[in-house]
């Protein structure tokens, strides 16, 4: 193989990919071959941002799907291979925070909608996506957690045990799927400059806190994440499944 990274001939889902570290990550998909499906909760900006895609010369599919929607999940994948003929690469990246504060005035709500979007829905798409990834002999499975599932993040107790969950799935279907030739992996950025994090970000006091104890001193890009999913995806790294990649401008290491 002349280049490891060579995503031709692919079919990968995106999830959350209208925006931020999901578009990134479709349109690095997309140049370097992929055929992918866009999905996000609505239809309206994934048509947007297909258009632009298409514009570039990329071969998109977009398919609304809410991500906590085990039925909707499983119409994506139908969409999928009902147009592309088959699947090889699913990313979870979609995922929701609908309680930002301390963790002993949460409501019962906020803990369901939280774990059916970041857990049940990663394992639902994988559930529906695996047949599909057995009959090509393979596949990839990209989860995207957090550094907040290493330790939690502040005011954001129910993500970061989603996170923590998502890093615990990885492993055990990397554990489960080695024998069908399907790697799973995951990456845990840190802060990322995305509109899902703009809360922190956007708030002077509590991102120059975190600046400050990030060796890089800076916050990180979401296509700083993108190529470490097409490593995740390409045949670059078939030797690789279970892992955790930190992609965190040093924040989590261990300071003296």
């Amino acid at each position: 193989m002349d280049n490891l990274f060579d995503l031709n001939g692919k079919v990968a889902i995106v999830t959350g990919s209208s925006r931020g570290i999901g578009l990134a990550i479709a349109e690095r998909y997309a140049q370097h071959g992929a055929k992918v499906v866009l999905s996000s909760r609505k239809q309206e900006s994934l048509d947007a941002v297909a258009a632009d895609m298409r514009d570039k010369g990329y071969d998109v599919l977009p398919v609304a799907a809410h991500n906590g929607d085990k039925e909707a999940l499983a119409r994506l994948v139908d969409a999928t291979i009902q147009h592309y003929g088959g699947l090889d690469i699913v990313v979870n990246n979609a995922a929701t925070n609908p309680h930002f504060g301390n963790l002993i005035d949460s409501e019962d709500s906020m803990w369901q909608k939280t774990f059916d979007v970041n857990i049940m829905g990663n394992f639902w798409l994988c559930q529906a996506a695996v047949p599909a990834m057995r009959r090509r002999k393979g596949g990839k499975i990209v989860n995207i957690a957090s550094i907040n599932g290493l330790r939690p993040g502040t005011f954001q107790g129910i993500y970061s045990m989603t996170k923590a969950a998502v890093i615990s799935l990885t492993k055990t279907l990397a554990m489960e799927l080695a024998g069908d030739n399907i790697q799973v992996n995951a990456i845990a950025p840190g802060l990322i400059k995305t509109y899902f994090a703009q809360a922190i970000w956007d708030n002077e006091t509590v991102a120059q806190s975190i600046i400050e104890r990030t060796p890089q001193r800076r916050i990180g890009e979401p296509d700083e994440i993108a190529g470490m999913a097409v490593y995740l995806a390409s045949a670059a790294s078939n030797f690789a499944t279970g892992q955790l990649y930190v992609i965190d401008g040093g924040v989590t290491l261990p300071m003296l």
